[in-house]
């Protein structure tokens, strides 16, 4: 049942020529078989046979839906009731929530089986994977290589073919940019579809909760039963739910993809331009014309994002002070000792490094020098997408600079680091939807993933696009050497 798609695992537990258990017990043979690789922080071995058999009585009822009995891995950043959720750090690494997050209750009540939480960047903070307390994640394509961060874990766990879909949470490309490097679909869908309750935040204004599958049908049945809208959540926006799989068959005549100049400019490796020209000329192929658009002040991506998100972030992480909950010092002088030792033993470098930013732009002297720039500037990539979307239905483009590096090879190096989400951040500023799917390779066999962004709520228009494409190509069904 590896590669089988969610449809057809959906159609084998109805059938009942497989049943949950059994499934559960495959994904959970291929983790224990594939530990090497770290893609999991946590794995519940006993909760998910639970939860499959109850998935069986389900189906037994035909009380059947395209998740029931499917297992499903999280991403470690969504509070899952009576599992640990560490977000990758030293800080939460004992601590069991007493409540779900919104994401796993509507999974959960979808019938989908979680067997385990995926290993992260620390707090999110991150783009290989290499930052979380709980050591890296390694690419399946090459394990000296890095996934993609901040959601390695789960990209990986479906590239593997641990299980077929998973759970990410995107602030400047953390869904996206795995998605790429490992050669599986994934999709970051419009700020406040996702309720961010029970979400550990990291950028409370960019944080949102997305899907990943080997398919953009997947991603579509994945993400139709994880949206919707949550009176818990402040950001989340009240819409009508929406089956992000209605659109999936339309034909691509006379669709118009947009190409940002900036982002086909210099930085781009070579064979990734080479893969993502051999895309769009399949688009071509498929009906769709191409024109050129403008992001102008795309370049201000990065600065602004590091700006706001540490900002955010060194008020989130406030709360981790070693009283109410998390990390304590075993020893310490007094109150303000406790303070300093306790968060100093709990939070990683990169974490450290992102408090100190966000404190300083928000100092007295240094707020309206810097952070309120860096939303004005903010305002101004929103528009600049808003007047490249009225020229084109969707824009296109890469998601990573290069194929996935080695482990290591950019850890001394923040800035390098911090650039190889140059064009996955503007979107969240924007809070726009985007996608990546795979679309090629590079010169070392690699893969290579091709962004799509679309307009405001334009998350079933993105999955056609993608899933029309698919249909064309068997890039997203190439597997790795360990599958």
């Amino acid at each position: 049942m590896i590669d089988s798609s969610l449809t057809e695992l959906a159609a084998a537990l109805a059938g009942r020529q497989i049943s949950s258990v059994e499934l559960t017990r495959q994904a959970l043979a291929r983790i224990a078989a594939q530990k090497d690789l770290n893609a999991f922080i946590t794995v519940d071995e006993a909760g998910a046979l639970k939860a499959a058999q109850s998935a069986d009585e389900r189906l037994a009822r035909s009380e059947g839906g395209p998740l029931v009995g499917i297992p499903l891995a999280h991403k470690d950043v969504f509070c899952t009731e009576g599992l640990a959720t560490t977000c990758g750090s030293r800080m939460l690494a004992n601590f069991v929530s007493p409540y779900d997050a919104q994401v796993v209750s509507l999974l959960r009540a979808a019938g989908a089986v979680c067997v385990g939480k995926t290993n992260m960047d620390e707090f999110a903070m991150g783009s290989s994977n290499e930052n979380s307390y709980f050591g890296p994640v390694k690419n399946p394509w090459d394990p000296g290589r890095i996934p993609g961060g901040s959601s390695g874990g789960s990209a990986v766990a479906v590239a593997a073919g641990m299980v077929p879909i998973a759970t990410g949470t995107d602030t400047g490309g953390s869904i996206r940019q795995p998605a790429s490097l490992c050669g599986v679909t994934g999709i970051k869908p419009t700020y406040g579809v996702v309720s961010r309750y029970g979400m550990v935040a990291y950028a409370s204004s960019l944080d949102q909760g997305g899907a990943f599958a080997r398919s953009a049908q997947d991603c579509a049945l994945l993400l139709s039963a994880m949206a919707g809208f949550d009176p818990r959540d402040s950001t989340s926006l009240d819409r009508a739910a929406e089956d992000y799989s209605r659109d999936l068959d339309q034909p691509l005549t006379g669709l118009r993809i947009g190409l940002p100049k900036e982002f086909f400019a210099e930085g781009l490796a070579t064979d990734v331009r080479a893969a993502l020209d051999g895309a769009l000329a399949e688009y071509r192929r498929l009906g769709a014309t191409l024109i050129e658009v403008s992001l102008p002040n795309a370049r201000l991506a990065i600065p602004a994002y590091y700006v706001i998100a540490p900002a955010e972030a060194s008020s989130n992480l406030s709360r981790f002070d070693g009283v109410r909950y998390g990390h304590r010092a075993a020893e310490y002088g007094d109150l303000q000792d406790m303070y300093r030792r306790s968060r100093a033993e709990g939070f990683g470098a990169e974490v450290k490094r992102r408090i100190l930013i966000g404190t300083y732009v928000l100092s007295h002297g240094y707020y309206d020098a810097y952070y309120i720039q860096a939303q004005k500037l903010r305002r101004l990539i929103a528009q600049d997408f808003a007047a490249a979307l009225n020229e084109c239905d969707v824009i296109a483009g890469p998601v990573s600079p290069t194929t996935a590096w080695r482990i290591g090879e950019k850890s001394d190096d923040p800035v390098q680091m911090y650039l190889s989400d140059i064009y996955t951040i503007a979107v969240n500023l924007a809070g726009l939807p985007g996608l990546s799917l795979p679309a090629g390779a590079g010169a070392d066999g690699l893969p290579v993933g091709l962004q799509l962004i679309g307009n405001y709520f334009a998350e079933a228009r993105l999955l056609n696009v993608a899933h029309q494409f698919q249909l064309a190509t068997d890039w997203h069904r190439r597997r790795p050497p360990v599958v």
